[in-house]
């Protein structure tokens, strides 16, 4: 199983546009001693010399069958598969329905002659729709994509990987994180997806034991002091796991991936509100990472 961190950023992604906060302009020229470290935990330079955390998604390639599976469309889609040079998806699954995480989906117009698209069939009762259905009905146009639901905790094939949706919690919508396993090698990569720190038993359990771990991690704890609903799921020393109740801080996100018994975690959904000397420490991801599981 070969993981490919196409986009390791939230909404805005870093640099974020029209922004010169410390962190972006860090991003566009991190200087050369920061650059080569990022280098070697296998970053992917801009022209200039920067890196970037563009929106998220995740390319996982099966070598054992030669497919390739996309998790969630960034709107950066064309930039991430045109730099990080992988293969257009066999398939591909969406988590939830925010644009971050969907409105790359147009992207394979031309590009794919038919794509498999699965997302959860759970009802939300805040659209009245589930994933696929609005997935279905908002890309209705594209003839070449075919929607298949899915039931959350139920394990299906796709690309040669048992794969389960995995619901977590992220507010006002429901949302998903995957664990996707190799049956032949027994790779695991889970992924929190955009998620709170509390999570069910059930979630729990389905997570556990990844040889890869992608966890949501938008902001440190500290920042939790800026946002209008604070912090939420604090641990025993009154550190919050949770900023406001979206998504997970960094150390929400640790504590999750050492409970989970995660080989190896990287964090992922950084925003540009990481303060410039803490932005790039490890271990947060940025854009371009190749992990061999």
């Amino acid at each position: 199983m070969e993981v490919t961190l196409l986009g390791t950023g939230d909404t805005t992604g870093t640099p974020t546009v029209g922004c010169d906060c410390a962190t972006c302009q860090r991003a566009a020229d991190p200087g050369e001693e920061l650059r080569e470290q990022l280098r070697e935990q296998g970053a992917t330079m801009t022209a200039g010399g920067g890196v970037e955390r563009t929106r998220f998604s995740v390319h996982v390639r099966n070598e054992q069958t030669d497919e390739s599976l996309l998790v969630d469309f960034s709107p950066d889609f064309r930039r991430q598969f045109l730099r990080e040079e992988v293969p257009l998806p066999d398939a591909a699954i969406v988590t939830h329905i925010h644009f971050d995480h969907l409105d790359g989906l147009g992207n394979v117009y031309r590009l794919c002659d038919t794509l498999d698209v699965h997302a959860a069939d759970e009802t939300d009762p805040v659209t009245g729709a589930s994933v696929a259905e609005t997935v279905a009905d908002d890309y209705a146009y594209l003839d070449q994509v075919s929607v298949e639901p899915q039931s959350p905790f139920e394990s299906f094939e796709l690309c040669g990987f048992d794969v389960q949706l995995v619901p977590v919690e992220h507010p006002p919508l429901l949302c998903y994180g995957l664990a996707i396993e190799e049956p032949q090698t027994g790779a695991k990569l889970s992924l929190s997806g955009d998620s709170s720190y509390h999570l069910s038993e059930q979630a729990r359990a389905t997570l556990a034991d990844p040889d890869l771990f992608l966890a949501d991690a938008i902001v440190p704890a500290h920042l939790c002091e800026y946002h209008p609903k604070g912090g939420r799921h604090h641990d025993d020393a009154g550190v919050p796991r949770t900023f406001g109740d979206k998504h997970m801080t960094r150390e929400g996100a640790l504590s999750l991936a050492e409970q989970l018994g995660a080989d190896r975690t990287r964090l992922v959904h950084a925003s540009h509100f990481y303060p410039a000397d803490e932005a790039f420490e490890q271990p947060l991801a940025v854009d371009g990472e190749r992990y061999q599981l």
